[in-house]
């Protein structure tokens, strides 16, 4: 069995919980709070702390540093940026233990089962709004999978930036929605239009 590192998102959420210097708006305040609780959840020891700690300060002066490099190209930049990062997983893997690790896969297959949930829910809501067939239906479930094994591997791509991962997921969105509308019928696709505004229209009146 291959060695199971620690998730990016669980590392983030480290680094989050433990050096949290930025200004947060409501939604990033709480992304922090869901951060925080996974923190707690592992029940870190106060060495642990001091070591997750030590390998941030690291990982922000070593990338500090790399931003200083104006002379070599995007390309090499972009992959020694990856090296440092893939080098942060390695050693936050290394002061977990093995319940701590167990704790964060079951915590990732328990997001996975809830969000196919809602995705199941969403589904059957939308058939019966747009009285949708069962041959719709099994197409865009069929593209919904492609389109998350697609998010999947950018995510997973540790030679791209954020900025390039949220390029490429904005585009992954756009192709997803273009898909979409191609399965549905030209009045499917008006409903839905008039749902959207309904909906939109609501919310405004609730602020």
């Amino acid at each position: 069995m291959k060695k199971l590192l620690i998730p990016l998102v669980a590392i983030f959420a480290l680094a989050t919980t433990l050096n949290a210097q930025d200004k947060m708006g409501k939604k990033g305040h709480h992304r922090h709070h869901q951060k925080g609780m996974m923190a707690k959840n592992l029940n870190f020891s106060e060495d642990q702390k001091k070591q997750v700690k030590t390998i941030n300060e690291d990982y922000r002066k070593k990338v500090q540093e790399l931003n200083k490099q104006e002379s070599i190209t995007v390309k090499e930049m972009r992959n020694r940026k990856a090296a440092i990062q893939k080098d942060r997983k390695t050693k936050m893997d290394g002061l977990l233990t093995a319940d701590q690790k167990n704790k964060i896969a079951q915590a990732k297959a328990d997001r996975k089962v809830k969000s196919e949930d809602r995705s199941a829910k969403r589904m059957d809501k939308m058939k019966a709004n747009l009285n949708l067939s069962d041959e719709q239906v099994t197409k865009l479930k069929a593209q919904r999978s492609v389109t998350q094994a697609k998010a999947e591997k950018i995510k997973n791509n540790e030679s791209l930036s954020r900025e390039q991962k949220k390029g490429q997921m904005m585009s992954l969105k756009a192709e997803a929605k273009a898909q979409h509308d191609k399965i549905l019928t030209s009045d499917q696709l008006k409903k839905k239009e008039e749902m959207r505004k309904g909906h939109a229209d609501r919310s405004r009146a609730k602020k």
